[in-house]
């Protein structure tokens, strides 16, 4: 497919080979023009905001995914496929599925169980399991552990539904599943499909355990400590 594609009017070589994708727009926003330097707008349509900058002199893009499976998986899937980007790194919330994991703890998602069906399309013989890049995934770790943050590695579930009654939650937790986000399992099947690179990092944003979410206002602008950590470890 020829670019600009139907969802992004960027042209060859506006996007830096790795791109930040947290879900909301204006997060991408927010990231632009208060971690990069001479950050240029490359995308806007359908108000997806995607910029490209400098970020202590490594050139790097941020775009929003928009909300669930499908949305990150066309944008996803575009980047890798037709602009060349060779690692996306996610950066979004996540509601927690433990009791001990905290409010704007960090997750890295080393595999993302799902309740999707994207897989479905690649006619594999089995089930396969989507997963982090390691390199990403180690990069991550290893930063965390440097700038003293708290973090959890493990599983994370990809839902396809928001609301739902609570019961699948209980049971996911038994499995030991971290935390419930809506992207990542798309992510890495387009990823591995590609032969590209991807992670996903979150942010706790609320406890399905507990009760205690954090506000809209807070998703959009307090997840500095996220964002700084991917844009370290963002590949050149």
């Amino acid at each position: 497919m020829p670019v600009p594609t139907p969802h992004i009017a960027a042209k060859l070589g506006d996007f830096a080979n790795t791109v930040l994708m947290p879900g909301d727009p204006l997060r991408s926003k927010f990231i632009a023009e208060n971690f990069l330097t001479d950050a240029v707008l490359v995308n806007n349509v359908r108000g997806v905001q995607g910029y490209t900058g400098l970020y202590n002199g490594k050139r790097v893009s941020v775009m929003a995914s928009g909300m669930g499976i499908p949305s990150i998986g066309i944008y996803s899937y575009e980047l890798y496929n037709f602009y060349n980007v060779q690692n996306i790194i996610r950066i979004g919330s996540a509601g927690a599925m433990q009791p001990d994991i905290k409010l704007r703890s960090l997750v890295f998602a080393q595999g993302a169980c799902t309740n999707s069906n994207y897989a479905h399309q690649f006619e594999m013989p089995g089930t396969i399991a989507p997963i982090a890049s390691f390199d990403l995934l180690r990069s991550a770790v290893d930063t965390a552990e440097k700038l003293r943050y708290d973090y959890k590695v493990g599983n994370v579930l990809s839902s396809d539904t928001f609301y739902d009654d609570g019961k699948g939650s209980a049971v996911w937790k038994k499995m030991g599943v971290l935390a419930v986000e809506m992207e990542s399992a798309a992510l890495y099947l387009n990823a591995a499909r590609a032969g590209k690179k991807a992670l996903c990092i979150c942010t706790i944003s609320d406890n399905l355990l507990t009760g205690e979410e954090l506000s809209a206002d807070d998703r959009q602008n307090s997840f500095r400590e996220m964002m700084r950590l991917a844009l370290e470890i963002a590949p050149a």
